[in-house]
């Protein structure tokens, strides 16, 4: 096939999701409505950790309007399989009860499920159910858990979820014992959420034998085939529909407890039940990240060069982790070594259970592996008395030298780590800024400087994400229909498959739509997660129009009797080289293929419909990216003002730049936020006391600068040269930022070792310091 003239790839096309979203017009799941729909709500565990004795649901089942009641012993008979395809065949089973059965975890367990005419009725009747409780000791300190004397799951021993790893091998400890600079910390991240627009949500009829499901979700055919196992139904009687989602960062990818118990209920009642999660309910309970801590430790020669790197990890999966935490888990010691020549490393990583909300993924859930390496740099720097750039200029990767593996087995390819990093410095003018810093700090300012490079794995990563399909139908009227399997979460993928569609046959972009999210119309696929989209869409893409191309050009070349070497087929016409004012449109050469099928040419079949699958060639392409941020500091205050923020970026050549910029924007403000502000906290009986907006703080417009952004561009061995984008930005933000601070405070000796750095905290740490020298 001849390749079609780039159009519309590589250009800032405006969104054509945006109209019906700005409009009002989009369709989420709270705007389903179904004949007869009823509502559900539930009945949450106020502790931590208790035994349930009883539970009365008389007075709920009394009150007008209530259709049922359910608790754990009424849903799970109706349990055939849990298992997600995510985690793969060799992931253990995460078989959690959708509702607490003998005892509650956490504060926020579903107890039982309420279903009513409407939501205000199910609330009230949630209130009528009493549920007596026997108080246990809880689980809280993941760090201590597995010295606990209760266990939060009484099958997992010492609460240990997973444990991988050991003692240092014997050369590596040696490196250590020789080398000319040892530096280590003890690195924490605190829990966060993702914290999306819309939260859960979904709608379950079941009919006839047959279970439709309107989702807020990521992966609308995971939620299928979960679906048809967890009912024991063929996948052929389980529909799910994806319109618009409201924001995913990965909580949305697989169905979670409450998803499971509104569907298993759903099967009992004669009308479609619908599930909204309020605010609050979702702060509770919808699941949190980055929980987690490390014992990082570098060895380095007399000049500053690597040498090795360990780290200990230890990350908590809280009461029901989903899915399995196990993957990313490992990957934090995978990638410890990062975009640095280290030429031996080793981890160790062990995953406790507690009596809090569980783990879910969420954007770039290795991140703590950058966070520890880029903090733990910058204290070598300062230790060592090298600029902290100067460190990573004698130790970071560039092009010129992949691929290579990793010491720890991380096959690293088509990256520019170096080059990203100087390309974002260049921008800042980083020698002008610590001129001006030495000018600050004279008048009584403080200013700050940090940076974080990182290198990550994108598209295929697991053997869910690996492949993926697109149907391609052009319709008698010229018109092309492009159907793929996930639906936009916030990430554009809708005017990305419009994009890549037109340029792979040749259309008018204005002539191509694509339908999306449906699994009763569209191929199989995996969605929205790992960093995929954008390189597995336009490998489908192109795998499914080449058969079609040929298809329009072996009919044009037969109609205009030419060659079909010698057809130019571009916006929707194809014409004979040389000859531009005869020509045939799209239009008449779909009317042939589908109405004149005896006039086709031999070996050419009527229809211009193609469905294709691409398999990606490597199980990683592999993205990098550097930040770097400035700050101010008010030492009397606490607070940090952010001056500049830029990011140097390389996912390969952009689809759309403008989609681009806005996933790497999205994700730095998440970052940004798990930096300074956002705390899922827990006192010491377990309770959560952040679970409102008024103590849950987020990122707004007057605290988040202009994201400032530099592309480098490396193309992968993927279609087009494409590479993921979507994770980046929350992986590379908060250590660019715990840095700056890290450096505007360095001439008081304050040393930053946890997040997130409140005023309350940098002033803790000032007064800290203080004490400590009087």
């Amino acid at each position: 096939m001849r390749p079609s003239i780039s159009a519309y790839v590589g250009t800032r096309i405006k969104r054509v999701e945006d109209p019906r979203l700005l409009t009002g017009a989009g369709m989420f799941v709270d705007d389903v409505t179904r004949p007869g729909m009823l509502h559900a709500c539930f009945v949450r565990s106020p502790f931590a950790r208790a035994r349930i004795v009883d539970i009365d649901i008389s007075e709920a089942l009394a009150l007008d309007g209530v259709h049922a009641v359910y608790v754990a012993a009424d849903l799970a008979p109706g349990i055939h399989e849990q298992t997600y395809a995510l985690d793969g065949p060799y992931m253990p089973a995460l078989n959690w009860p959708p509702l607490a059965e003998d005892e509650v975890r956490f504060v926020g367990d579903p107890v039982a499920l309420v279903v009513a005419d409407d939501r205000y009725i199910a609330e009230d009747a949630v209130e009528l159910v009493a549920v007596d409780y026997d108080p246990l000791t809880p689980v809280v300190d993941y760090t201590a858990a597995d010295r606990a004397d209760e266990l939060v799951h009484a099958a997992h021993p010492a609460n240990i979820a997973a444990a991988m790893g050991g003692p240092l091998p014997d050369e590596l400890a040696k490196t250590f014992d020789e080398a000319a600079h040892v530096v280590s910390r003890t690195i924490h991240q605190q829990a966060y959420i993702a914290v999306p627009m819309e939260t859960r949500g979904l709608v379950a009829e079941w009919s006839a034998g047959e279970m439709t499901v309107w989702a807020s979700t990521q992966s609308p055919h995971e939620v299928r085939g979960f679906t048809a196992r967890l009912l024991g139904l063929d996948e052929h009687s389980v529909r799910v529909i994806m319109r618009d989602t409201g924001g995913g960062f990965g909580q949305k990818v697989v169905p979670q407890r409450e998803d499971i118990a509104v569907l298993l209920a759903a099967r009992k009642l004669p009308a479609a039940v619908k599930w909204i999660e309020d605010r609050q309910e979702h702060m509770m309970s919808a699941g949190m990240a980055r929980q987690e801590c490390g014992d990082a430790r570098f060895a380095f020669d007399a000049d500053g060069k690597l040498l090795g790197a360990s780290i200990d990890h230890v990350q908590n999966v809280g009461a029901y982790p989903i899915p399995s935490p196990v993957t990313s888990g490992a990957v934090v010691g995978m990638l410890f070594p990062g975009p640095y020549r280290v030429p031996a490393a080793a981890f160790s990583m062990k995953l406790t259970y507690t009596n809090t909300v569980g783990r879910v993924a969420y954007r770039g859930p290795w991140q703590f592996e950058s966070l520890a390496r880029e903090m733990l740099l910058d204290v070598a720097a300062r230790q060592m008395d090298i600029d902290p750039v100067e460190l990573r200029r004698r130790n970071m990767l560039s092009a010129a030298d992949l691929p290579l593996a990793n010491p720890l087995g991380m096959p690293y390819n088509d990256s520019t780590p170096l080059e990203t990093f100087e390309h974002a410095l260049s921008i800042l003018d980083y020698d002008a800024f610590r001129r001006e810093q030495e000018r600050a700090r004279a008048e009584g300012r403080y200013i700050g400087v940090g940076t974080c490079t990182y290198i990550e794995p994108t598209t295929g990563a697991t053997p869910f994400h690996a492949t993926e399909g697109a149907t391609i139908r052009i319709e008698p009227s010229g018109k092309v229909n492009v159907y793929v399997a996930g639906g936009s979460s916030g990430n554009s993928l809708e005017t990305t498959a419009v994009q890549l569609t037109a340029d792979a046959l040749g259309v008018d972009i204005a002539d191509v739509h694509t339908i999306q999210g449906d699994t009763a119309i569209t191929p199989f696929g995996a969605g929205t997660g790992g960093s995929r989209s954008g390189s597995m869409i336009a490998g489908a893409v192109r795998e499914t129009a080449s058969v079609l191309r040929d298809r329009i050009l072996a009919i044009a070349a037969h109609k205009l009797e030419a060659a079909v070497e010698d057809i130019e087929f571009v916006d929707s016409r194809a014409t004979v080289r040389g000859v531009p004012n005869v020509g045939i449109t799209l239009k008449e050469i779909a009317e042939i293929s589908y109405f004149q099928a005896e006039t086709l040419p031999q070996g050419v079949p009527p229809g211009l419909e193609s469905s294709g699958r691409y398999h990606s060639p490597s199980m990683m392409l592999w993205a990098n990216a550097s930040h770097v941020c400035t700050c101010e500091v008010d030492i009397e205050t606490g607070a940090v003002k952010i001056l500049r923020f830029i990011v140097g970026e390389d996912c390969g050549p952009m689809i759309n730049p403008d989609i681009v910029e806005g996933q790497i924007y999205g994700g730095t403000v998440q970052g940004i936020g798990g930096a300074l502000y956002e705390h899922l906290a827990y006192d010491d009986d377990g309770n959560p006391v952040t679970t409102t907006f008024m103590d849950y703080l987020l990122p707004t417009t007057d605290t988040v600068p202009d994201i400032e952004i530099g592309h480098v561009e490396s193309p992968s061995a993927g279609p087009g040269g494409y590479k993921g984008v979507g994770e980046g930005g929350a992986i590379g933000a908060s250590p660019a930022v715990v840095n700056a601070v890290a450096d505007a405070l360095a001439p008081f000796g304050v040393e930053v070792t946890s997040l997130p750095l409140s005023p309350a905290t940098i002033i803790k740490m000032l007064d800290e310091v203080q004490a400590v020298k009087a």
